[in-house]
C-alpha cells in the first residue's frame, strides 16, 4: 500500500483534520483517502468550505486538492464552492471494472512468479478479515479488507507504475464499495475468489492467477450493476 495512503488515521468525520506541512497536499491525500475508504456516497455534494473547516484549513488548499481529484476523474466540479462525487452509473462502472479487470489480472499474473510465502500467508490473514466482516456486514471494515487484499496481490507484481495505475483507480472505487457493502444484496461473495488467488499464487500460476482475480471483479461487478438496474441509475 502507498506511503501516501498510509498516513490518514480512521475519523468519524468523513475527512481528518490535518496537523503541519503542505496543505495542499495533505489535503489531497486526506480527500483522496477519504473517498478510497468509501467515506463518500456517490452523487454526494462537497461543499469546499465544509470540508476546509473539517480539516482545519482554508479553503484554497481544500479547492486545490478537490481540482486534482477533479483531474483523476475522482469527482466532478460543479462550481466554485463545491464538487461532487460521480453518480453511479452503468457507463461509469463498464470504464471502471473494464480497466481494473485488465491492470489488475496483469498484476496478478506478474506477482505469481514474485511473491513469497510471508506475503501470500499475510495476504490469506486479510482476506480472513474481509471474509468475517463482509458476513458481519461490517462495512468499513469489508471496503478495508477487501482493498487490503487487492492492493497487497496487485503490489506483489513489483511494478510501481502499475501499482500506482491501479491504486487511483480506487479511488473511484471507494464511494461504489459504500453502496455495495452497505445494504446491497450480496449474490458474489468475494473471499472465495481471493482463495483462488492465493492457491494460484502458491503454484506459481500466473495465468490462474490472472483469471481468479478478474473473476473476482467481473462477478463483483455484476452485482453492482444489477442494483443499478433495479433503481434506474
Amino acid at each position: 500500500m502507498s506511503k501516501a495512503a498510509s498516513t490518514i488515521a480512521v475519523s468519524t468525520s468523513p475527512v481528518t483534520r490535518l496537523e503541519q506541512g503542505s496543505l495542499s497536499m495533505r489535503c489531497y491525500v486526506a480527500l483522496r483517502q477519504s473517498l478510497m475508504e468509501g467515506r463518500f456516497r456517490p452523487g454526494e455534494r462537497l461543499v469546499v468550505q465544509d470540508l476546509a473547516e473539517m480539516m482545519g484549513a482554508s479553503a484554497t488548499p481544500v479547492r486545490e486538492a478537490c481540482l486534482r481529484l477533479v483531474s483523476e476523474q475522482a469527482l466532478e466540479l460543479r462550481s466554485g464552492r463545491f464538487v461532487t462525487v460521480p453518480d453511479l452509473t452503468v457507463t461509469r462502472l463498464t470504464e471502471l471494472m473494464t480497466i481494473r479487470i485488465a491492470l489488475e489480472g496483469l498484476a496478478a499474473e506478474l506477482a505469481a512468479s514474485r511473491i513469497g510465502q510471508e506475503r501470500i500467508d499475510e495476504l490469506r490473514k486479510i482476506n480472513e478479515r474481509y471474509v468475517s466482516a463482509e458476513k458481519g456486514k461490517n462495512t468499513e471494515a469489508a471496503i478495508t479488507a477487501n482493498r487490503q487484499f487487492h492492493f497487497g496481490a496487485c503490489e506483489a507484481s513489483g511494478l510501481r507504475m502499475l501499482f500506482a495505475q491501479i491504486e487511483t483507480l480506487w479511488v473511484s472505487m471507494g464511494p461504489i464499495h459504500s453502496i455495495y457493502y452497505g445494504g446491497m444484496p450480496l449474490i458474489h461473495f468475494g473471499g472465495e475468489e481471493h482463495l483462488n488467488v492465493l492457491q494460484a499464487f502458491a503454484d506459481r500460476d500466473g495465468a490462474a492467477a490472472r483469471e481468479a482475480l478478474q473473476r473476482d471483479i467481473k462477478l463483483g461487478a455484476e452485482n453492482i450493476l444489477s442494483f443499478i438496474q433495479r433503481n434506474g441509475a
